[in-house]
């Protein structure tokens, strides 16, 4: 316990938080929910000690980002670690055509993983046979893209807007608002800003690939903020100088699933790994007197342990 929402700055990996992490709470057992890119910023969840059984639970949790989609120009990282490959001239068409093309990305995807990422083929990450000159063939894997909300089309990143406040409809360009840092642009391109709410194992990396392919040009994304994981928002979300103090959320908190309260009899057996009967379908959290018992899988008629506490 418990569990922290941290506000990832530029230029770290998720890795660094976590050291960063372990070193201001005194522990090694610390784990996070989903890995942002180190020219990535924003939310990301970390889960303390006995927290870390929370994980598991936690990573389908689905996500909501701020993209700067830069049209005309190549990257092999597909983001703005570059270096910058194919150049083509290229002028964006009118927001209601660009719009009909974000569209036709919402919804279950077949999404093609970047090269440079974690992702293993025969044992080898693709990241590690990139970085050597190589590729790998990487199967599509599915995923799903809730939506795709155009904020603004702009001449270049320069010009996009860098300051962001949460409204009911979500985080949206607002002066009075926070700044956020991007990273340094590849060169001056035609820049889309979208909001973008995904399901787990979108990469915002790919999606701008190929929102440029669909457009007839090369295309990155230069600039990217997470804005929400699960529950936790970005305004929520504490600063890497500050985890040494930070509260955070308890376990049964941070777990968004159905409740039931178990008696003495239930909670036993399902600390003893049976599978009692019980009414309940689907994944549940199970309490006795307030306190976490377990998370289970309910078919209607028996409740299996997914997960138990002593």
């Amino acid at each position: 316990m418990p569990v922290i929402a941290v506000d990832k700055p530029l230029g770290l990996t998720s890795h660094d938080v976590v050291n960063r992490a372990r070193r201001a709470r005194g522990t090694r057992r610390i784990g996070h929910t989903g890995t942002l890119d180190p020219l990535a910023t924003g939310v990301l969840v970390l889960c303390v000690d006995d927290s870390t059984k929370l994980v598991q639970f936690m990573e389908a949790d689905g996500k909501d980002y701020l993209a700067w989609i830069a049209l005309g120009g190549a990257s092999p990282t597909l983001d703005a670690e570059g270096p910058l490959g194919e150049v083509v001239p290229f002028s964006p068409p009118r927001e209601e055509e660009l719009r009909a093309v974000l569209a036709g990305f919402v919804g279950p995807q077949a999404q093609v993983p970047p090269q440079y990422s974690a992702v293993q083929v025969g044992g080898k990450r693709a990241y590690a046979v990139a970085r050597a000159g190589g590729e790998l063939e990487l199967p599509a894997r599915n995923v799903v893209i809730h939506s795709l909300e155009l904020l603004g089309v702009y001449g270049s990143l320069e010009d996009a807007p860098r300051t962001f406040a949460r409204h009911s409809e979500g985080w949206a360009p607002d002066p009075d608002g926070r700044a956020f840092t991007l990273p340094p642009p590849l060169g001056r391109f035609p820049t889309l800003l979208v909001r973008a709410s995904v399901g787990s194992g979108t990469y915002l990396r790919s999606l701008a690939r190929d929102v440029g392919a669909a457009l007839g040009v090369p295309a990155h994304l230069a600039g990217l903020v997470r804005t929400r994981v699960g529950r936790y928002d970005l305004a929520d979300a504490v600063a890497v100088e500050d985890l040494a103090g930070a509260e955070g959320v308890p376990d049964l908190a941070a777990l968004d699933f159905p409740h039931i309260e178990a008696d003495e009899r239930l909670a036993r057996e399902l600390r003893q790994g049976k599978r009692p009967r019980h009414p309940a379908t689907g994944r549940h959290v199970v309490t006795l007197n307030g306190d976490l018992v377990a998370v289970v899988d309910g078919d209607g008629e028996q409740v299996r342990v997914v997960r138990a506490w002593a």
